[in-house]
């Protein structure tokens, strides 16, 4: 109930700012794309993180301000869906484990885009700031799987250090991306992101622990701006 309420108070908030947005002056544009998602980080012995790569998805609303000459301050507000997959062996068992976490994701780039043959060159980058409100994992152990619904939340316990279905809501990280604009407004872009913050939660029966989860992902978007 909560992820509903969040999810259409985002949506009701990209309305309100689109409408005034029109009136000033300030393009708005629709933005939707596929990203490759995966975790980077440390796992509980603190070695490097084998995760795989997962196909992902990113919907919303953005806004070009223009601040000077070819350049422009962007906000946005996307849906976003991240994770990664995971495969081991235990004990002669083939397991494994793909997460699928969906964000409302705030990003704020600064954009450059100057004239370039008939259109425009884009390059941006800046932070972004995304809240977790839904997600799952599965766990597929010798072909049988399992499902479990992402519980979000600084700590949890469990004495089992594989349960790795909790999670923090709060992500924050960097965008970096660049692309063409046509003079229509359709525009295609490579879209890098680099997330800063820890998003597994952490488990109180093991203090010790040094894993830690960062979402990371590369993607292609297009876009059209009004």
């Amino acid at each position: 109930m909560k992820k509903n309420i969040l999810i259409l108070t985002a949506f009701i908030l990209m309305l309100g700012f689109s409408a005034k947005a029109q009136m000033d002056g300030i393009s708005i544009g629709l933005r939707g794309g596929v990203d490759f998602q995966t975790f980077n980080g440390k796992d509980m012995n603190n070695d490097a993180l084998k995760f795989s790569m997962v196909p992902r998805f990113n919907l919303g609303v953005t806004a070009d301000i223009p601040v000077a000459p070819d350049f422009y301050f962007q906000p946005g507000l996307l849906f976003t869906t991240k994770g990664a997959k995971s495969k081991d062996k235990f004990l002669g068992m083939d397991m494994s484990a793909e997460y699928n976490l969906s964000y409302i994701e705030l990003p704020l780039s600064l954009l450059y885009k100057p004239m370039l043959g008939n259109g425009h060159f884009i390059l941006g980058f800046g932070p972004y700031l995304a809240y977790g409100v839904g997600g799952k994992v599965k766990y597929e152990i010798n072909n049988v799987s399992t499902d479990e619904k992402i519980v979000f939340g600084n700590e949890f316990e469990s004495a089992n250090p594989q349960d790795m279905k909790y999670f923090r809501a709060l992500d924050f990280g960097g965008n970096l991306f660049f692309g063409y604009e046509l003079l229509s407004g359709i525009s295609v872009q490579l879209n890098t992101q680099l997330g800063l913050a820890k998003i597994n939660a952490d488990n109180t029966l093991a203090p010790d622990s040094k894993t830690a989860f960062k979402n990371t992902g590369v993607g292609l978007s297009v876009g059209y701006i009004f």
